[in-house]
């Protein structure tokens, strides 16, 4: 059966994601960003393969049933460990299992995986094809295009063919490389330029597999830009500091009709949801935190943000809280 990338190719559609950010992408922003997005695909942050083993399984896999559909990003290179992540994950429900070839952190450089699998293909390939014995949906991978002395134009293609071979059905690629010595990840976001050129040839070289961009894209308009020349983009940082762009993505990329939700259905939506969660024991900053980039850019932004700041993380908040930051704002970024 023809996975969803692999459709995508055929009819000349279209992906649009939300990249996998570690302490940002998890299952509380995900609620969030699907109220705002029917269309777009979902990951959730890095999970090494080694926490899903032994660590607590719901908490570091559970999610809404609403964020479907949602990607699984696994860090890992040990194929017998990611093989049995992939098994205790598939019980989850996952529409996707990512394999991470491109955090540079200090954590992944210690364990030896993220970015510094672009070193070792073969591993990267190893992984991919143990992955697929066992997964029941699309086994892709998320790389970058070199790291430290790498030559791109060698080193992308060089990670990227071995991975097709052993079965991946889709290629993100973040168009920069990462350094592993001498930047921060910080500093890897930003520090090393963009080439997206190499990107698009790497689509011309393989028109059949699907392949996604990532890596500095702000706007719809560069969304569309990029997608002239590749099956998919997938949004880091903009969708998460200005939230409200993803209440665009499903009208301006895809054509969809449906109207967008008001500020009131986000309250009311955004409302029930954190008191279920404060309900449950949980802390209502854990979700408001994620909702400070709402609505980046209109008249009373600061306010709404000053009240979610200030009295959202104080003992015994809860979801008062939120009606009380939306009145905050200036009726004109309240019309709905």
């Amino acid at each position: 059966m023809a996975s969803f990338y692999q459709d995508a190719v055929a009819s000349g559609g279209k992906i649009f994601s939300i990249a996998p950010m570690l302490d940002w992408t998890d299952r509380h922003y995900r609620y969030l960003a699907r109220l705002l997005s029917k269309r777009a695909l979902l990951y959730t942050e890095m999970v090494v393969a080694d926490a899903i083993i032994h660590g607590d399984r719901e908490r570091l896999l559970g999610f809404d049933p609403s964020e479907h559909p949602v990607a699984l990003q696994l860090g890992g290179s040990d194929p017998d460990k990611l093989t049995e992540a992939v098994r205790i994950a598939s019980d989850f429900g996952y529409d996707e299992i990512n394999l991470n070839v491109g955090c540079p952190s200090d954590r992944v450089q210690s364990g030896t995986f993220g970015a510094c699998l672009m070193q070792t293909p073969d591993v990267v390939a190893a992984a991919v094809a143990a992955m697929k014995k066992v997964s029941n949906v699309p086994v892709t991978v998320k790389c970058r295009i070199g790291v430290d002395e790498q030559d791109p134009e060698a080193a992308l293609p060089g990670l990227v063919i071995p991975a097709l071979e052993a079965g991946a059905d889709a290629v993100w690629v973040h168009a920069r490389k990462a350094w592993l010595k001498g930047l921060s990840p910080k500093e890897n976001r930003d520090i090393p330029p963009l080439d997206y050129e190499i990107v698009y040839r790497l689509k011309q070289r393989f028109p059949n597999v699907f392949i996604g961009i990532n890596g500095g894209i702000q706007s719809i308009e560069e969304m569309q830009t990029h997608l002239a020349h590749v099956d998919g983009v997938m949004v880091g940082r903009a969708a998460y500091h200005n939230t409200s762009i993803l209440g665009d993505v499903d009208a301006e990329l895809f054509g969809d009709e449906r109207e967008p939700l008001s500020r009131e259905d986000i309250l009311d939506a955004m409302s029930a949801y954190c008191a279920a969660y404060v309900a449950s024991g949980g802390k209502l900053s854990t979700v408001t935190r994620h909702m400070l980039g709402l609505f980046q850019g209109m008249p009373g932004a600061r306010r709404y943000r000053q009240v979610l700041s200030t009295h959202g993380p104080k003992p015994g908040a809860g979801a008062e809280v939120l009606a009380r930051a939306f009145d905050a704002m200036q009726p004109a970024a309240l019309a709905g």
